[in-house]
């Protein structure tokens, strides 16, 4: 085990020394701002001290061999049966580790231990490493997350001021806000007739069809419609036309492109006309395939991609670029009320640059829906907003 003490202007500063001595597989064990100079206890120097440990048996994995050139060296091969070191007192003059000595080999044990129980850990003050322990239950990506993490050492370490847990938590909240709200342009919503909502099977899509549609029917007095293309499910029909009865509204089935078309014509002088489309496996590109073969996506139309909370995010960008064959306008995220990690719909609006209409969160319709807005998203990620998710 190697333990060393460095100072530096910065906590950036003092982490370059750190990896370039011991290596990136160094820990801190402690950090604190000291101060040095000054006169008359004036005008003193603001510094960061931190002692960082490796395990020498990894440092020394890591030191690569240097070849050394132009040294002569002379062997002498040693064909007696002697050894040439002579050992036979080494047993007998070597003493147990008693007093100091041994306390100082348990304290090391301990570090040890410690290097072992932190190994896999990020490198940050104690104050910053409750936010990365946060951001990794939230799931936030690995990348957002360092990156985040790096910005953040460097505000801390250039700071005059104490953080405390509040400040560190809204400063990292701050940062992210910035990072969402320089992507999530907002575009105005229902400017064409006719609104297409699409997305895998099991992410409600039929329920958040009721609930925009009712938006528009009791807040806004427009003259709706519905037309569903699920003809998968004798259930999806029966749910579309209970939710038409409730708001009094028109639907009609679509079996192909001529029954879409002819719906579409029936429509014609409506406000906006709600279009629900058959789940399916979202894996099977003939889906998407069949969705353009059965609705004219050129014709006035919106189409808002459903994706859940409840997936995982691997499985959500699997779905977006299933669907990115047809134009997507914009994104709406479902279940938010059945989930706790909104990491993933963070890294999604990052990644792709999401224009995110509305988050729903509850089967209530209209009231479960909310307009899609930065600082509710990250409300969520810091669990300031759970009673508006239970609500």
């Amino acid at each position: 085990m190697k333990v060393k003490k460095y100072v530096a202007p910065s906590m950036g500063e003092a982490m370059k020394l750190v990896r370039y001595e011991l290596g990136n597989d160094a820990v801190i064990l402690n950090s604190k701002v000291v101060y040095s100079g000054g006169f008359l206890g004036l005008f003193k120097k603001r510094n960061i001290e931190v002692i960082a440990g490796v395990d020498s048996n990894q440092q020394e994995h890591q030191i690569p061999k240097v070849k050394e050139k132009n040294k002569k060296i002379n062997l002498e091969i040693n064909t007696s049966s002697k050894p040439l070191i002579d050992t036979s007192d080494v047993k007998n003059n070597f003493q147990e580790p008693q007093g100091e000595i041994l306390k100082e080999i348990n304290e090391l044990k301990q570090i040890v231990k410690q290097l072992n129980q932190k190994a896999n850990q990020a490198i940050y003050p104690e104050i910053l490493e409750q936010i990365n322990t946060m951001l990794i239950e939230q799931e936030i990506s690995n990348q957002i997350r360092t990156d985040l993490m790096e910005e953040l050492l460097t505000d801390w370490s250039s700071s005059k001021e104490e953080w405390t847990n509040d400040i560190a938590k809204e400063k990292a909240k701050t940062r992210m806000l910035v990072n969402l709200q320089s992507v999530m342009t907002e575009k105005p919503l229902f400017i064409k007739k006719f609104i297409n909502v699409v997305g895998p099977t099991g992410v409600g899509k039929t329920t958040t069809l009721a609930k925009l549609a009712a938006e528009q029917v009791i807040k806004h007095q427009k003259k709706v419609a519905f037309i569903t293309t699920d003809t998968y499910r004798i259930a999806a029909i029966d749910q579309l036309q209970t939710y038409a009865k409730i708001l009094n509204v028109p639907v009609e089935v679509a079996y192909n492109l001529e029954d879409f078309k002819k719906a579409t014509e029936r429509f014609n002088h409506y406000d906006l006309v709600f279009i629900d489309t058959a789940g399916r496996n979202f894996r099977n590109q003939e889906y998407v395939k069949d969705l353009k073969k059965l609705i004219d996506f050129e014709n006035d139309m919106e189409t808002y991609l459903v994706l859940s909370l409840t997936s995982k995010q691997k499985d959500m960008e699997d779905i977006y670029h299933q669907f990115s064959l047809i134009p997507i306008h914009q994104v709406i995220f479902t279940k938010m009320d059945e989930t706790q990690s909104f990491g993933a719909m963070y890294n999604m609006i990052l990644n792709y640059h999401f224009t995110t209409a509305y988050i729903t969160n509850g089967q209530n319709v209209p009231e479960d829906i909310i307009k899609a807005d930065p600082e509710f998203i990250l409300n969520n990620i810091f669990g300031a907003d759970k009673h508006e998710r239970s609500s």
